[in-house]
């Protein structure tokens, strides 16, 4: 908890289009969030900051000063990039040893010591076009060194609340990969066995693609993309790759979904006798933040599109899901291990884990996503209609 509250907060636009940027990383210090769906932020800090740091892909930073005095409905517009390209050095890069050069690095480039971050995470779930299930929470996550695996890397609910459409039909019963423990399985760089080894990285051919730039540093870009067939659905990809420390800053991934059955396997954990599952989409970003020398993870978000019929019915349904997680503040002074017994585990139904939406103060000084406007309104309607039941 923080001892004093500064409030900053402000919506993020594209300078050109005026439309709003959604997950853009404002920070100050070690303390950050990211805009929702619609652009909007609120940082809360323990006191008043000289400037605030606005970041995205693609876009130039910008260093937004406080000096003025004003913190609360700040309209903040980044102006896009235009990487100026290094052509022939880019083109003369083998993209696969790039891979291997910055894995090799990940030893420097992120942390070296034990550290416990602080996080938010959020899962909905929508029916067609209306939110059904909505829970979040505050999280601690314990991270051992980056030479180590993540064994022994754990997840603890801080706080954490729910709610679930009472409607008839709207509970679906089927739960597809996601909880709080995508934290530590999404950490690519550090849970290479997910992708970031040889005998994974050997199923796919991987070319160089357009620079970008990220916190105004410029980054390689490598397009990966399957090259054989496995027993089990393999990714298309980039990976975003700081060309003066060759650390990995960005990687994005959208599940292959040639082969229904095997996109199944790894989209779905559960489901209802008679339900038939029909996968549609499974995309992932995760985001790694530089700061004091250090690359750590920032930002994770998995999006499941998926259809479900009963064999009695004649339509199917359409579902999305999305799980989200931003690190909002990290330490490496005196961590304690979070100990077995209060972590979070794969197995288990984050939904079970935390209490029913009442308060609407509830989450008082901690830093969160903010909820967009139709979320928003959705909680609201969830709540009365809760309240009513």
């Amino acid at each position: 908890m923080l001892a004093q509250q500064v409030v900053v907060s402000g919506v993020v636009v594209d300078d050109k289009t005026g439309g709003p940027i959604s997950q853009v990383s404002v920070s100050s210090g070690k303390i950050s969030v990211v805009t929702n769906e619609d652009g909007a932020f609120t940082l809360k800090l323990e006191s008043m900051p000289e400037r605030v740091r606005i970041s995205h892909l693609g876009y130039k930073t910008r260093q937004v000063s406080m000096i003025q005095g004003q913190t609360e409905g700040l309209k903040v517009r980044l102006q896009p990039t235009t990487i100026q390209l290094r052509e022939i050095f880019v083109l003369n890069e083998d993209p696969r040893e790039l891979v291997d050069i910055a894995i090799s690095k990940i030893p420097d480039n992120y942390s070296r010591v034990p550290e416990l971050l602080k996080g938010f995470y959020r899962e909905t779930a929508m029916k067609r076009k209306h939110y059904i299930y909505v829970a979040e929470g505050v999280e601690n996550l314990y991270k051992t060194p980056y030479t180590r695996g993540t064994g022994r890397d754990r997840v603890a609910i801080v706080k954490g609340r729910r709610l679930l459409s009472q409607k008839q039909g709207d509970t679906l019963g089927v739960k597809v990969m996601g909880g709080p423990v995508q934290a530590l399985i999404m950490d690519i760089v550090k849970n290479r066995d997910f992708l970031l080894n040889k005998d994974e990285l050997d199923f796919y051919q991987f070319t160089m693609a357009v620079p970008e730039y990220i916190n105004d540093r410029p980054q390689y870009v490598v397009k990966m993309e399957p090259q054989t067939t496995q027993s089990y659905a393999l990714y298309h990809g980039k990976l975003y790759i700081d060309m003066d420390r060759l650390a990995f800053t960005r990687i994005e991934l959208d599940l292959d979904m040639s082969d229904r059955a095997k996109a199944t396997q790894t989209m779905l954990v559960k489901k209802p006798l008679g339900v038939r599952f029909r996968p549609k989409e499974l995309s992932s970003v995760v985001d790694y933040r530089y700061d004091d020398g250090v690359t750590r993870i920032s930002y994770l978000r998995n999006y499941f599109r998926f259809n479900c019929d009963w064999k009695k019915r004649l339509f199917a349904t359409s579902f999305t899901a999305t799980c989200e997680m931003v690190v909002t503040d990290s330490s490496s002074d005196d961590v304690v291990p979070i100990a077995s017994r209060n972590s979070f585990d794969s197995r288990d139904n984050y939904y079970d884990k935390v209490e029913y939406f009442m308060d609407p103060d509830y989450w008082d000084k901690y830093n969160i996503i903010e909820p967009s406007e139709s979320l928003d309104k959705a909680i609201q309607k969830l709540v009365s209609t809760y309240r009513r039941n």
